[in-house]
C-alpha cells in the first residue's frame, strides 16, 4: 500500500497496527498519521526521502532509539511534527536548527535537554515540550522569536527553575506545571485563557494584575508557596471556570464578589490560611460543581444557602472552625446533585442533620449509566479531592462524582442516627465517628448495599449490632470500635462475613 505512486495522505491512525513499519515508497506523500498503535523499532529512514511532506504524527507508538534533528532537516514544508510519546530520545548532535516552517511541533517526553534547535522556527503556534529534561530558564530568543505568532505552550514536567515574565503576546494556553520555578507569579497577556502553574515553588502576592486576563478560563496555581490574599477582582471574571489555588499559604477572606453571570464550576482552595466566613456571594455560581474549602481557618456556621445551588456535587468543608447546629432551609430541592460532602474535623452539633440528609436526591439513587464523569473540564485539568475511605486518605480525581460520600465526623454531633440514612443507597463511603452519637444503630443501614466503607467508631452507641448487616457484600472497612455495643445478632450467622 505504501508504495501506491499517486498516495499523498495516509491516516491510519488509533488502530491496532503493531511491529516494525515498512519503508515509504510513495514519495507523493504529504500527509502521514500515524498516531495511537504500537508500532516498534527506529523510525524508518525512507520518511526522510517524503521531501513534500508538510504533516507528519508518529506519536503514542512505541518507536525507539536515538532520533537526531538532523532527520528532519531536509524537510522544507514540514508544518507538523509529532512524536509525542515514544522510546525516542531526540538528539541535536550536529547542532541542526529546524526549518521555519513549523507551526506545530509536539514532541512530548522525547529527552529534550535544550531549546536551540527551534532557533529558526519562528512561526510556531503550538509548541509541546512537556515531560523532558529541559533546565533552567526559557531563552530569551525564544521569546523574542514566538513573541506574536505562539498560541499554545506547553513546557510542564521538567526541571525549568524561573520564568521572569511570559512576554507572548497571542498565546491562550500557558503550561508550566511541575517544574522547579522560584519568584513572583509571572502574568501574560490579557489574550491567555489558560494558566496551569502548580506544583512549582512560586512565592509572594497574586498581583491584583492577573484580573486584567478577562477572557481567563483555567487558572491553577495549586501547590506553590504563593502567600497575601486573594485578589477580590477574581468574583468579577465572569468567564472563569476553573479557580484552583490549592495548597498555597493563602491567608485573609475568601473573595466576596463572585457576580451573577459566572461561569464558576470548581473552586479548590483547600489546604490554606484562609479566615472568615464562606462568602454568600457564591450563590451567583450557578453552575458551581465543586468547592472544596477544606482545611483552612474558616470560622462560620453551616452554609445551607449553597443547597440552591443546582449542579453542585462536592462540598468539602473539613479542617475548619466552622460550629453550631447544621440548620436546613424550607427549600423543597436542596443540593440536587450533592455526591460528596465532609464536613469533618469541625465543630458541628446538634443532631444529625436529618432533613438534610432527605434532601440528597443524587444519593438516593444508584444510576448504571454513570459509569464516568459528565463534568469533564478540559483535557488539561482534572478535578480531584482528598477524602478519607477505609482509614486513609485519598486523592480522588476526575471520577469523583461515583465516589459518593458522607463523611461528617470528628465533630460533636449528639442524639441517635436517623434512619433516614439508609435510603441513602448510592452511599460507597459513610463516616460519623468521634462524635457523640446515641442509642442502637438503625436496621436500615443494611439497606447500603454499595457502602464500602462504614465507620461508626468512638460514639455511645449501645445495643446489638443489625442482622441486616450480614447483606452489605461490597464492604471492605467496618469499623465500630469505642462504643458500647453488646454483641452481633445471633440469627444470622453469616454477619461473621463481616
Amino acid at each position: 500500500m505504501l508504495s501506491l505512486p499517486s498516495l499523498n495522505a495516509i491516516d491510519l491512525s488509533f488502530n491496532h497496527l503493531s511491529g516494525p513499519f515498512e519503508d515509504f515508497k510513495s514519495n507523493s506523500l504529504i500527509w502521514i498519521y500515524l498516531e495511537g498503535n504500537q508500532l516498534q523499532g527506529h523510525l524508518p529512514h525512507s520518511i526522510q526521502n517524503l521531501v513534500n511532506l508538510t504533516e507528519l504524527s508518529l506519536s503514542f507508538n512505541n518507536f525507539s532509539g536515538r532520533v537526531d534533528v538532523s532527520f528532519f532537516s531536509n524537510f522544507k514544508q514540514l508544518s507538523y511534527l509529532s512524536l509525542s510519546y515514544n522510546n525516542i530520545s531526540l538528539t541535536n548532535d550536529n547542532n541542526v536548527t529546524l526549518s521555519e516552517s513549523f507551526i506545530e511541533l509536539e514532541l512530548a517526553a522525547c529527552e529534550v535537554k535544550e531549546l536551540e534547535f527551534l532557533r529558526s522556527a519562528k512561526q510556531l503556534w503550538k509548541l509541546d515540550l512537556s515531560n523532558n529534561k529541559i533546565q533552567g530558564r526559557i531563552p530569551d530568543w525564544a521569546w523574542s522569536n514566538w513573541m506574536f505568532s505562539l498560541q499554545d505552550l506547553n513546557i510542564s514536567h521538567n526541571m525549568l527553575t524561573s520564568v521572569d515574565s511570559i512576554p507572548l503576546q497571542s498565546v491562550n494556553t500557558i503550561d508550566l506545571r511541575s517544574n522547579l520555578l522560584q519568584g513572583s507569579l509571572p502574568i501574560p497577556s490579557n489574550s491567555t485563557r489558560f494558566i496551569f502553574i502548580s506544583h512549582n515553588n512560586l512565592t509572594g502576592e497574586i498581583p491584583s494584575s492577573i484580573c486584567n486576563l478577562t477572557s481567563l478560563i483555567m487558572l491553577d496555581l495549586a501547590t506553590n508557596n504563593l502567600s497575601g490574599e486573594i485578589p477580590q477582582c477574581f468574583g468579577n471574571i465572569t468567564s472563569l471556570q476553573v479557580l484552583d489555588m490549592r495548597h498555597n499559604n493563602l491567608s485573609g477572606n475568601i473573595p466576596t464578589t463572585f457576580s451573577n453571570g459566572s461561569s464558576l464550576s470548581s473552586l479548590n482552595l483547600h489546604g490554606n490560611k484562609l479566615e472568615g466566613k464562606i462568602p454568600q456571594s457564591l450563590t451567583n455560581c450557578k453552575q458551581l460543581e465543586v468547592l472544596d474549602l477544606g482545611d483552612n481557618h474558616l470560622n462560620d456556621t453551616f452554609p445551607v444557602w449553597l443547597g440552591t445551588l443546582p449542579k453542585l456535587k462536592v462540598l468539602s468543608l473539613r479542617f475548619n472552625k466552622l460550629h453550631g447546629p447544621i440548620r436546613t432551609s424550607r427549600i423543597e430541592n436542596m443540593f440536587p446533585e450533592l455526591r460528596i460532602i465532609d464536613l469533618s474535623y469541625n465543630a458541628f452539633s446538634g443532631n444529625l442533620p436529618s432533613n438534610l440528609f432527605q434532601h440528597l436526591k443524587a444519593m438516593r439513587t444508584t444510576d448504571p449509566s454513570m459509569e464516568a464523569s459528565k463534568y469533564g473540564g478540559d483535557s488539561y485539568y482534572q478535578d480531584s479531592i482528598a477524602v478519607v475511605s477505609k482509614g486513609y486518605e485519598r486523592e480522588v480525581v476526575r471520577i469523583l462524582f461515583l465516589y459518593i460520600t458522607i463523611d461528617l465526623s470528628n465533630n460533636t454531633f449528639e442524639g441517635h442516627i436517623p434512619t433516614i440514612m439508609g435510603d441513602l443507597i448510592a452511599l460507597r463511603v459513610l463516616n460519623i465517628s468521634h462524635n457523640r452519637l446515641e442509642g442502637h444503630i438503625p436496621p436500615s443501614l443494611g439497606r447500603l448495599s454499595l457502602v464500602e466503607s462504614l465507620d461508626l467508631s468512638s460514639n455511645h452507641l449501645v445495643g446489638e449490632i443489625p442482622a441486616q448487616f450480614a447483606s452489605l457484600t461490597s464492604l471492605e472497612v467496618f469499623n465500630l470500635s469505642y462504643n458500647h455495643l453488646e454483641r452481633v445478632h445471633s440469627s444470622r450467622k453469616s454477619i461473621s462475613y463481616l
